[in-house]
């Protein structure tokens, strides 16, 4: 993870100054941030947690849920959604896209799985504390906490259930989108080795249902 100075409401303030894209190209774009300034804010956002700044929105006595996932907002406006989420055990969010916004995520603690669709089969890649990532628009992907060895198969990695997990040994991650998430498809793989969009929902929620 980056080290920073600001905090995410200076970071906001410096995205102000960004020098505007090129006219066709922000015409083009459902948003004037652009993904480098996503992960900018998810960074500062996990050092604003490290640092305490939220302790207020974390749940109380620092007693995190094992049974499902939990999410809280760090910051919102009319250009960008920022949540902090915390991750369980055998929980995925199912293979969905973010519809019209781009999306950024920094892992806070632990260690997150991302199974992405390439076009033509999902590709496995494990995030640990400090890593980066940024989602396009049309980025399908599906998402759950690591296993405790990160090298096991796929195939545990996506039925992990037995993994122990304690009330006071989160994975984190900082998560921002912009637009703000207004809704979400879900998608299915196929017999047939293709991707079909099983359901779209009206959603603000990050990354799938809480």
């Amino acid at each position: 993870m980056r080290s920073s100075v600001l905090s995410l409401d200076s970071a906001r303030n410096a995205l102000s100054a960004t020098p505007p894209l090129d006219r066709a190209v922000s015409s083009a774009l459902p948003t004037r941030l652009r993904p480098a300034d996503l992960l900018r804010l998810t960074d500062e956002g996990a050092e604003d947690v490290l640092a305490g700044r939220y302790d207020h929105l974390l749940p109380a006595n620092g007693i995190w849920p094992t049974d499902e996932r939990w999410a809280t907002r760090l910051l919102s406006d009319d250009e960008v959604d920022v949540w902090l989420i915390s991750w369980t055990p055998g929980k995925s969010t199912e293979l969905h896209d973010h519809a019209g916004s781009l999306g950024a995520l920094t892992v806070l603690s632990g260690a997150l799985s991302e199974f992405r669709w390439n076009g033509t089969e999902l590709r496995r890649r494990i995030l640990t504390a400090g890593d980066q990532a940024s989602f396009p628009i049309g980025w399908v992907h599906d998402v759950m906490r690591a296993p405790a060895a990160a090298s096991d198969c796929l195939q545990v990695a996506r039925n992990s259930t037995a993994e122990s997990v304690g009330p006071l040994d989160p994975t984190l991650s900082v998560h921002a989108y912009s637009p703000p998430l207004t809704a979400m498809s879900y998608y299915e793989v196929t017999g047939h080795g293709t991707l079909r969009r099983s359901r779209t929902v009206l959603t603000d929620q990050p990354e799938g249902d809480m």
